[in-house]
């Protein structure tokens, strides 16, 4: 046992609480970027709106690679440092920088140069083609930043530096709370530059980012000096951080994927069932970031003391934290159950996107707890190397449950198939966690990379 896994000693429940309270103030400040991009893209014109809508769903794709690339770096060192070696968790640390780095930039140059032929296969207009290019190119030419912070991201989390991460986290939000009004709309007589300053904005933040993760790395046990992958097996090393990487970036990808397709659906039930379903899944996303959070806090805990042979606090990490996510779940669902019209006003005072929104707040949050329970286990199984696993379950939460409820169903249903297909969605694709990642847990560690 290393003395650098510090979560392999102590109170677990004291971890989870340590690790996951500044992983929740991390993942809030994230989400309030996209609110604050919204508000200011939103004062140019509906055709910038519009733009970014196509741009959405191209940026989470992204966003969820390096999610992925992320979550194996946190993987392969939590276990290298939990079996007591150190110098294995540095090369790994340093190769795994270089692995993101590289991956942005072959991603960003194909990105940039497929930008017409993608968006036009998303069915883009001649008129927003322009406006979304305007974004994009910056924006692709700016992804290797994005991967290299999330690399550096992950070093840190997989030495269960939970406080160290979300400081990188609001490095990154606070200068794109500061900056968007600045290039988009312009301020202090500088005009902006309109939809692309969203593009700067997110770019210099993440380079802002990436100073204070190396800054904050520097004070860690493990060191970034990149000419440390010459002594790395460079197979192997790639070969471990992919074997995460790979299925924890589809299975992120997945949940967007699913609601684009629900949201697909819904239309045939007019505009006010979108509007309310979109509103609703905004507040949907705050209420759950406690439960994003210890999604991300579960892997450093599970990983170190599987690492260092001690899968019983594996298994206590995350029973305790599969107990949470159910209370947790369920209070918020009540919360939201009892206050649904309320909240609808915030958004709204369109009776029929009032009544919708309503309406799928009072089926769909009752699934709130086996989500929970859903995310968390993934976050477990990615951390001991069964990165397929939550693929799978991922996978069979939203096409084996979720689509398929919602297209059989919304004939005889109509809306309400949507929302009950979503409830059915988590309640079974929680239980099925629960099972998977349980007999997992209990199998025991193998030797592994």
């Amino acid at each position: 046992m290393s003395e650098t896994a510090k979560l392999t000693r102590g109170s677990i429940r004291g971890h989870l609480v340590t690790q996951t309270l500044p992983m929740i103030i991390g993942v809030a400040a994230i989400m309030s970027v996209g609110l604050i991009d919204a508000y200011f893209i939103g004062q140019l014109g509906s055709a910038e709106l519009a733009a970014v809508a196509f741009i959405f769903p191209i940026t989470i794709a992204l966003s969820s690679l390096g999610v992925g690339v992320m979550v194996g770096i946190n993987s392969v060192i939590a276990r290298a440092l939990g079996a007591g070696d150190r110098e294995r968790a540095e090369r790994r640390a340093n190769f795994g920088a270089v692995f993101a780095l590289a991956t942005g930039v072959v991603l960003g140059l194909a990105l940039f140069v497929l930008l017409d032929p993608l968006f036009r296969l998303m069915q883009a207009s001649d008129q927003l083609l322009p406006l979304i290019g305007e974004y994009m190119r910056p924006y692709s030419l700016g992804l290797p930043v994005l991967l290299l912070q999330m690399g550096l991201n992950g070093v840190l989390r997989g030495q269960g530096e939970a406080r160290k991460t979300s400081y990188v986290s609001l490095s990154y939000s606070a200068a794109n709370w500061v900056l968007d009004p600045v290039l988009i709309t312009g301020a202090f007589g500088f005009e902006g530059f309109g939809i692309a300053g969203a593009a700067y904005a997110t770019i210099i933040g993440f380079a802002v980012a990436i100073g204070v993760a190396l800054f904050l790395i520097a004070r860690t046990s493990l060191s970034i000096h990149p000419t440390l992958i010459r002594q790395c097996n460079l197979g192997e090393s790639a070969g471990a951080i992919v074997r995460v990487a790979g299925p924890a970036a589809f299975s992120n990808a997945i949940n967007p994927i699913g609601l684009s397709i629900l949201t697909a659906l819904l239309a045939s039930q007019g505009d006010a069932a979108v509007a309310g379903f979109g509103a609703a899944g905004r507040l949907q996303s705050f209420a759950v970031v406690p439960l994003l959070g210890l999604s991300g806090s579960i892997g450093a805990i599970v990983g170190q003391n599987w690492g260092a042979d001690q899968p019983h606090r594996s298994r206590r990490a995350m029973l305790e934290a599969g107990i949470f996510a159910l209370g947790y779940g369920l209070a918020v669902a009540v919360l939201l159950y009892a206050f649904g019209d309320w909240f609808a006003d915030l958004f709204t005072d369109d009776p029929a996107v009032i009544e919708q929104f309503s309406a799928f707040l009072a089926i769909s949050v009752w699934g709130y707890a086996g989500y929970g329970v859903l995310i968390t286990a993934n976050g477990a199984l990615n951390a001991v190397d069964r990165a397929g696993f939550a693929l799978a379950q991922s996978f069979a939460r939203v096409f084996l449950l979720m689509l398929p409820f919602a297209w059989f169903l919304r004939p005889a249903w109509g809306a309400e198939a949507i929302y009950a297909a979503e409830l059915a969605a988590n309640i079974g694709g929680g239980a099925i966690a629960a099972l998977v990642v349980w007999r997992v847990l209990r199998s025991g560690p193998k030797t592994s990379g």
